[in-house]
Parts: C-alpha cells; structure tokens; sequence
C-alpha cells in the first residue's frame, strides 16, 4: 500500500481486529544502497545471526519470522520515494521481494496451522505526487515479476 502522510488510512485495511502484531518502521532516506536496506530490516525485524546480507537472504528471511511470532506484520517505510535513489533495478529487486513475503503469509500452505498471517507492507510518502510516481514505479517492479 502507497500512500501520503495526508492520506487516512483505515486500520482494518492494514492489521486485524486483534491479536498481536510486530511493526518495523523503517526510514527510506537511510536506505540508499543494498546493504543499508539489508542492515535497516535486519535491525527492525531481529533477523537471525546466520542472516547473509544479500537479496535472498532478505527475501528468506521475511518469509520466516517465525521467531518473532505474531497475528500479524506490518512494515512501515518512511519517506519511501527516497528508497535505493541510484538504483531502480535494486529499487524494483526490494518491492518485487516485499510482494513475495505479501504473498508467501496470505497463503495458508506452509504456515502453522494452515492460518493466514496479514504481513502488510505501508509505503509512506509525504506527498500525494510522490505516492502516485511511486506506485507506478511500484506498478513497474510487479511487472517484471510476470
């Protein structure tokens, strides 16, 4: 989800009714390169020490938090326009795996019990022309998934 600080945004869209959630709240403007962004997820979401700081580990990591159980997930990206500004290849890489972990926890195969766990990802920009520009580059990103 893409959207301005200005831009209410309704709870039940992003986590449950109850239960217990974990919340990383990341900044975009520290994550200017691969391992920034690699080093900010790994802090926020207590990634295991074996954790190996590339793009696949990232990826498998989100997709197990286990150690961190919980009804729910949400990732919050601050100032998300200013994501990996030199690299829209690596830009597109992080959503594309963002989008893996949506899809990996809204499919009960694989997950205790077969329950589905809400793993949302918030996309905050500060205005409402960044929120657009980003959610086609967001738009982009899925595409090349196909």
């Amino acid at each position: 989800m893409v959207c301005s600080r200005g831009s209410l945004v309704e709870l039940a869209a992003v986590l449950p009714a109850s239960g217990r959630f974990v919340v990383a709240r990341l900044d975009g403007t520290r994550m200017v390169d691969a391992d920034q962004v690699s080093y900010d997820f790994s802090d926020a979401l207590l990634f295991p020490s074996y954790f190996g700081w590339n793009w696949n580990a990232l990826s498998d990591c989100l997709r197990d938090l286990h150690r961190l159980p919980a009804d729910g997930y949400l990732v919050i990206i601050d100032n998300a326009p200013q994501l990996l500004p030199d690299s829209s290849h690596d830009r597109h890489t992080l959503f594309r795996i963002l989008a893996k972990a949506v899809h990996h926890w809204a499919s009960p195969l694989g997950q205790p019990e077969g329950k589905v766990v809400p793993f949302k990802v918030l996309l905050l920009c500060d205005r409402d022309e960044e929120a657009v520009h980003l959610r086609q580059d967001v738009i982009r990103a899925m595409q090349k998934m196909r």
